[in-house]
């Protein structure tokens, strides 16, 4: 039997497409399920439109097209973190409910360690998916215990592993991906001697989020101290310096 979607007699208008070559700006035509098509100059472009959604799913998927590239695995992976983070979001605005402050919060700590991220790297799913998660246990820290006591943080900290984890686990994270996000939110408010870039990117993130809404009045000797404290990378420092100057983002 073959597969519907790989027989033409199914396909439909825009199946067959051309694309612009970005070498010459000559025109391609792709046929949908093509992988890639060299343009007459030479130049190998990948199939924009190529969607191989069903190697995920179905059994006869190596049968019917034969290895996945790896440029479509790749894309297969970055769309399902994207979803993925997508998820987590909606999973923490659905628990904060009507608590606008701290969404906004987390949304501004993931917008930061986004811009970090664009230069220094890092594992985005991990980062963003702590960055919408850390302050998840602010709200049993309040029911439990008193408000201004030393171990705030701690607190904070201890209540929101386990539930950031029901979350995660009930959005299908790979327990790897999982075990690394929860490991950030359990000592978010205090990094180890060492700490891998995930967390350092994190920690920058929040920091930065809180001096946008905190303001920071400080004289320019004991802002370069803060910063020198809690930044170590180029972005942060950058990032950190501008908001110094009065500039958000």
């Amino acid at each position: 039997m073959k597969c519907p979607g790989q027989d033409m007699r199914y396909w439909k208008a825009g199946d067959i497409f051309d694309v612009r070559c970005p070498n010459c700006g000559g025109s391609v035509e792709f046929f949908k399920d093509e992988v890639r098509r060299k343009c007459r100059c030479g130049h190998v472009m990948i199939n924009p439109q190529l969607n191989f959604g069903c190697v995920e799913w179905c059994p006869y998927a190596e049968q019917c097209i034969g290895a996945v590239p790896e440029e479509v695995r790749a894309k297969q992976k970055m769309e399902q973190e994207n979803s993925l983070r997508e998820r987590i979001s909606l999973e923490m605005k659905k628990y904060f409910g009507k608590d606008l402050k701290r969404i906004n919060h987390a949304l501004k700590v993931a917008r930061y360690a986004e811009q970090i991220m664009k230069v220094e790297g890092g594992d985005p799913l991990v980062i963003l998916g702590a960055a919408y998660l850390h302050d998840i246990g602010v709200h049993e820290t309040e029911k439990k215990y008193k408000k201004g006591e030393d171990d705030d943080y701690r607190y904070q900290e201890a209540e929101g592993m386990p539930i950031a984890r029901e979350i995660l686990e009930r959005l299908g994270i790979k327990k790897e991906d999982l075990e690394k996000i929860c490991d950030i939110i359990g000592h978010h408010h205090h990094p180890r001697e060492e700490e891998a870039l995930n967390f350092q990117i994190h920690y920058e993130a929040d920091w930065l989020a809180n001096m946008e809404e905190n303001g920071f009045s400080r004289g320019q000797e004991e802002a370069q101290a803060v910063m020198e404290k809690y930044l170590r990378t180029e972005t942060g420092c950058q990032l950190a310096e501008r908001l110094r100057r009065g500039e958000f983002f």
